[in-house]
């Protein structure tokens, strides 16, 4: 997927008003989980990605284990937004990185994380996370 598509549909998902918006929001996804793969999986991940993109992953790769909560207090912080619209943010990049890249590869990253993970990277309920059916 390119650059320009990949922010795109990110901007059209999260419903962000400008492509600077979507960029910021996509940095901040990428980088925190980034930080969370480890043993070359974020270079893994990146050499599927545009190299715009895929730079954000290198960032700080394996620094450590955190909580779902915490991935998502992480994006916020980063994003400089709320943590309800770091969450709706969070889910909009991860369900265009499941259509930029392979199945195995996705599931080599779903593979180092715990499965509270899960919610993020279940398909069809972007935005909505355990409890808010």
């Amino acid at each position: 997927m390119q650059y320009d598509v990949f922010v795109g549909q990110v901007q059209h998902q999260a419903r962000l008003a400008s492509s600077g918006e979507a960029v910021r929001a996509i940095h901040a996804v990428l980088q925190t989980l980034g930080e969370r793969l480890f043993g070359g999986e974020a270079a893994d991940l990146a050499a599927q990605l545009p190299p715009e993109l895929g730079t954000y992953l290198h960032a700080a790769e394996g620094q450590g284990s955190f909580s779902l909560n915490e991935f998502f207090e992480r994006v916020a912080a980063r994003e400089h937004v709320d943590y309800p619209d770091a969450v709706f943010h969070a889910r909009a990049v991860i369900a265009v990185l499941r259509q930029a890249v392979s199945p195995g590869e996705m599931l080599d990253v779903r593979a180092q994380l715990p499965p509270e993970f899960g919610p993020l990277f279940a398909e069809g309920a972007e935005g909505k996370m355990p409890g808010n059916d």
